[in-house]
């Protein structure tokens, strides 16, 4: 799909030169796919990082 964007040249210079993009477009789909990457990380980050607990405390304790 061919969309008009008006980006910064400074913006995209600097997008270009530190991802080696050769082109503006291809600059513009590696940002696009690492926001996206960025994002979904940020929805499951949260619930894989909260401990589970359990309500038999004695049990695991004097289990080991």
């Amino acid at each position: 799909m061919k969309t008009t964007l008006n980006i910064p040249d400074d913006l995209i210079k600097e997008a270009m030169a530190v991802s080696k993009g050769k082109t503006k477009p291809d600059v513009v789909i590696a940002g696009l796919k690492e926001l996206i990457r960025q994002k979904k990380i940020e929805r499951v980050l949260p619930s894989a990082c909260k401990p589970e607990f359990t309500d038999k405390w004695e049990t695991a304790r004097h289990g080991r």
